[in-house]
C-alpha cells in the first residue's frame, strides 16, 4: 500500500465531487459504487512514498497551512490501457508552492514517483478509475455538462494506505 499526502476541499466542493461520482455510478462504471461513495473522500494527492518515516511526519506536522482558493475545471482522461477520469484542479501559484513543500519534505522517502515532481505534477481529483474504454463516452458525457466551480483547499490529510487511516498535518494560522 502507499503512504500518501493530501489536500481535501471544502464540504461544498466535496459534495460536488461526491455527486459526479453518483453520476458515474448510475453510468454503470464498475470502479464508482455505492460503497466507494460513501468511505472515499475527495482529494488531490500532492505526495506518495512506499513508507514516510516519522521525521518526515513530523516535518509535516510543522507545516503552516491556511485555507485557499482554487478552481476545479475541466475534465480530463489520463492513460489510455487503463483511463483514469479526473477533474482538473486549475494550477496556481499557492497550490504549486505547496505541493512543492510538501514533496520537499517527502521526498526522501522511498518510492516516491516522477509523476508528482513539482514539475511533472498535474493537480486533479480522481472521478473513476479503470474505465472500460467502451464506457469512456459515456462516463466523460455524465460529468463534462459540469462547468468548472470553485473550492476551498480546506486542509491536508496524512493517508496510510497500509492501516487504512488519515489524520490531519499541518498548522492553521
Amino acid at each position: 500500500m502507499v503512504q500518501s499526502v493530501e489536500l481535501l476541499v471544502d464540504d461544498a466542493a466535496e459534495a460536488e465531487i461526491r455527486r459526479q461520482w453518483t453520476l458515474l455510478a448510475e453510468a454503470g462504471l464498475p470502479s464508482v459504487t455505492a460503497k466507494a461513495i460513501e468511505t472515499h473522500r475527495p482529494h488531490i494527492t500532492i505526495a506518495v512514498a512506499r513508507q514516510i518515516w516519522p521525521r518526515i511526519d513530523s516535518a509535516l506536522d510543522q507545516l503552516i497551512f491556511r485555507p485557499f482558493p482554487v478552481r476545479l475545471g475541466g475534465v480530463l482522461v489520463f492513460g489510455a490501457r487503463h483511463p483514469i477520469l479526473v477533474r482538473l484542479v486549475v494550477p496556481t501559484e499557492q497550490l504549486l508552492t505547496l505541493q512543492r513543500r510538501v514533496y520537499d519534505i517527502v521526498s526522501p522517502c522511498p518510492g516516491a514517483p516522477a509523476n508528482l515532481r513539482p514539475d511533472a505534477w498535474t493537480p486533479h481529483i480522481t472521478l473513476a478509475r479503470r474505465v472500460p474504454v467502451r464506457q469512456l463516452g459515456d462516463a466523460v458525457h455524465a460529468v463534462a455538462a459540469d462547468r468548472d466551480f470553485p473550492a476551498t483547499i480546506a486542509g491536508i490529510r496524512r493517508w496510510d494506505g497500509d492501516q487504512r487511516r488519515e489524520w490531519p498535518v499541518g498548522r492553521g494560522r
